[in-house]
């Protein structure tokens, strides 16, 4: 595992200890690398009104606006057992606002091996901010 990579690891596990999961007993931790250098984590945050719960991508994104990060440049997702956690769909549009199609997203459940794919791949034909003329 690279140095970044397993910063972004040990920064999405760190935060994964903090999240709130008390119905799904599914607990998400989420780490990103942005533009300014820095990484950002976050956790998910569910309710019991389903709905109204937070994911952890979501959440790290807010921690890199809050932070003064712009762009994310490569994110790492971990979550329990083997199988890889990758980001829901609403996640993958979530990071699609904020990262070019190229970039990484190794999706990692702690047991097993992470799986390292691009936004492109996890979300062929998407629908950007490109296409408002942002």
């Amino acid at each position: 595992m690279q140095d970044t990579d397993q910063a972004l690891f040990e920064a999405a596990e760190a935060v994964r200890a903090n999240a709130y999961a008390p119905y799904s007993k599914f607990q998400v931790g989420a780490a990103i690398l942005a533009d300014d250098g820095k990484i950002y984590a976050g956790c998910n945050v569910e309710n019991a009104a389903y709905p109204v719960g937070n994911c952890a991508e979501p959440s790290a994104i807010a921690a890199m606006l809050a932070g003064g990060g712009k762009r994310i440049t490569r994110i790492y997702v971990t979550g329990p057992g083997v199988t890889p956690v990758t980001p829901c769909g609403g996640c993958r549009q979530r990071i699609r606002e904020f990262a070019d199609l190229d970039v990484e997203v190794i999706s990692h459940g702690v047991d097993g091996t992470p799986l390292v794919q691009t936004l492109g791949q996890l979300l062929p034909h998407s629908f950007g901010p490109e296409f408002l003329g942002k």
